[in-house]
């Protein structure tokens, strides 16, 4: 049973506001993965390697400008700690300037145990704190006030990679972008559905029972929707 099994993944998330987190780690499949000790899954503070008693982050930027900018000196002392805990473990850094992230990520990031995802605040993060993380990953070409939901959607793609989260691996082996498509249509009951004067119906052959023509349909439709919504998938 999943309960016995302790693959010691970890994904701990470097945070100005870990209760963010850890309210997310509270309900659905993250939920699951911790009782099920599949996953240990962590906020850690950036106040707690601050300058002073309050806690200090961030500084003004050299040079002028509004906002603040969080220090190296503060992420480095941070990140160091992790890594002492997490030996071998990989550290990412949440940037609009990373690469965009897609499913090929979560399954290279899937291999590793331990994983550190360094959110920011305020105005960024010092230039050099890209010296100490090893991979820069963008969630896509827009701002947010933080990296923490950039951190959240990461560590979740990544999650339901672990085996024994979805409970069937072909869960996560069939959805959009796993096998460079999109994922086929999907139906449910009623059989039948009459929306404005028109019978909206389930395909005959999702009716049938023969397990092979549902599998050649929906190739045919993945493939067809795949051209038609996201041709560049197919390059």
């Amino acid at each position: 049973m999943a309960s016995k099994v302790n693959l010691k993944k970890s994904i701990t998330v470097l945070t100005l506001f870990p209760e963010f987190i850890l309210d997310y780690a509270a309900f659905g499949i993250v939920q699951r993965a911790i009782k099920n000790k599949l996953l240990k899954f962590e906020a850690l503070n950036l106040r707690k390697f601050g300058l002073d008693r309050r806690g200090t982050v961030d500084a003004r930027p050299y040079g002028g400008g509004l906002g603040m900018v969080l220090r190296p000196d503060v992420l480095h002392k941070a990140i160091t700690s992790w890594r002492r805990r997490k030996p071998g473990g990989w550290v990412i850094l949440l940037t609009p300037q990373g690469k965009p992230f897609k499913q090929a990520h979560a399954k290279r990031l899937a291999k590793y145990n331990d994983l550190l995802l360094v959110s920011g605040r305020y105005e960024g993060f010092d230039e050099r704190v890209r010296k100490f993380v090893d991979e820069e990953i963008s969630l896509g070409d827009f701002i947010l006030m933080g990296g923490e939901l950039p951190a959240l959607a990461v560590a979740e793609a990544v999650l339901r990679l672990v085996p024994g989260v979805l409970g069937k691996s072909e869960s996560a082996d069939a959805e959009s972008f796993s096998q460079a498509m999109l994922e086929y249509p999907q139906y449910t009951k009623p059989e039948v559905m009459e929306v404005a004067g028109k019978k909206l119906k389930v395909p005959k052959v999702l009716l049938s029972g023969h397990h092979a023509n549902i599998e050649k349909w929906r190739a045919k439709e993945a493939l067809r929707r795949t051209k038609k919504r996201r041709p560049d998938l197919l390059r």
